[in-house]
């Protein structure tokens, strides 16, 4: 479910004029939307909220200002997404985008603008919703958003910020379908995709587009790493991206999680002892989520170099930190890092420890292989 909402719920950083170009007509507009979108990538999201305003003072009647206005909320929310304190606020201002979109489609139904930002707006909301689990909301919304994507794509089927939401949908139509078997029915109300060509969409989307270009590597980044497993590719985009917007958390551990995929252990330590030092320092974007991730590819990365007991601090830490943070289920960091302690324990001599820990696995939701490698050393000890 949340990988359907996913692509029919589209980040839509563009705006079009009467020749269906995502180009604002006004040099001064058009200044303020990219210097406003670059300041909510590096998370200067009081610059941003600025700039937005200014351009909803300029263009009162235009849903491009409220829109990127509410895209503020949702980069506080990403940031930090067990933190629900934005999420009223972020709903009410794309209800606002909603509002001044229908007004404008009132008078033209064929009014591009509107029904982009429309769709964007619901889109969004639906993305909010499968983040807190409100999954029937979010099936509704996407429901609501599908058919508002598909007349706008008609109207302006050319373009290179189009193809980010084209590109992803493609892609997801061809991809869920594969790997979730019982979503099948549902996707028969759906046109077919084709996941090369809407790889191939978001790598142009990537490098021509005006307004989407981020938004599109970024999924591009997620499509390589998480489901091609091409994490080569996914290197050259996690670079790009950290490159331009040093400070954003987000991309700095996609980075992290590339090295990780590629073995590159020395730019895995590098780079997460970067992400653990900027939480100590209270940067923004790096939370208590971010550093337990960090504790735990640190672990990893000991573990894998033989400093057993240093890796037994960082995976302390993780556990330490999952305790706080999973309040409804066991997350995979807090699993696997109870998973490799006893696999350390084993490594030192200390049968009875692990034997705890294998059995504390098996007590936790399973993620991924861990019940069957808990299993298997309890019968016979970890060795490398």
């Amino acid at each position: 479910m949340r990988r359907i909402i996913l692509f029919v719920s589209l980040t839509i950083f563009f705006y079009i004029n009467s020749n269906s170009q995502w180009i604002i007509n006004d040099k001064i507009s058009d200044s303020i939307t990219i210097k406003g979108i670059n300041y909510i990538y590096n998370l200067e999201f009081e610059k941003a909220e600025k700039e937005f305003q200014n351009l909803i003072s300029r263009e009162p009647d235009e849903p491009a200002g409220y829109f990127f206005y509410a895209m503020v909320d949702w980069w506080r929310i990403m940031i930090d997404y067990e933190n629900e304190t934005y999420d009223e606020g972020f709903k009410n201002k794309l209800q606002k985008v909603i509002d001044v979109c229908d007004k404008k489609l009132e008078q033209n139904e064929f009014d591009i603008v509107a029904l982009f930002f429309k769709c964007g707006s619901i889109g969004f909301r639906g993305r909010l919703y499968t983040h807190r689990n409100s999954w029937l909301k979010a099936a509704d919304d996407g429901r609501l958003a599908y058919p508002i994507l598909m007349k706008a794509y008609k109207l302006a089927p050319n373009n290179y910020d189009l193809l980010l939401g084209i590109g992803i949908y493609d892609y997801f139509a061809e991809v869920i379908p594969a790997q979730y078997p019982i979503l099948k029915p549902i996707m028969l109300f759906f046109p077919k995709g084709n996941k090369n060509r809407g790889i191939e969409e978001l790598r142009i989307a990537s490098e021509k587009a005006h307004y989407a270009n981020i938004e599109s590597t970024y999924f591009l980044l997620q499509v390589y790493l998480n489901y091609e497993n091409n994490p080569y590719e996914a290197l050259d985009l996690a670079l790009k991206l950290y490159n331009k917007y040093p400070d954003n958390s987000v991309f700095h551990r996609y980075l992290g999680r590339t090295y990780v995929k590629l073995g590159k252990w020395v730019d895995v330590e590098r780079t997460f002892s970067d992400i653990l030092n900027r939480y100590y320092n209270k940067k923004r974007g790096y939370s208590f989520l971010v550093a337990r991730e960090a504790e735990y590819y640190l672990g990893l990365y000991n573990f894998y170099n033989n400093n057993y007991d240093e890796a037994l601090n960082h995976f302390y830490k993780c556990d330490e930190y999952s305790r706080s943070l999973d309040r409804k289920k066991n997350s995979g960091f807090m699993v696997m890092t109870n998973l490799r302690i006893g696999m350390i324990y084993d490594l030192q001599n200390k049968r009875n420890y692990a034997i705890k820990q294998y059995k504390k696995v098996l007590d936790m939701d399973k993620f991924e292989n861990s019940h069957e490698l808990a299993e298997r050393y309890l019968k016979e000890p970890f060795v490398r």
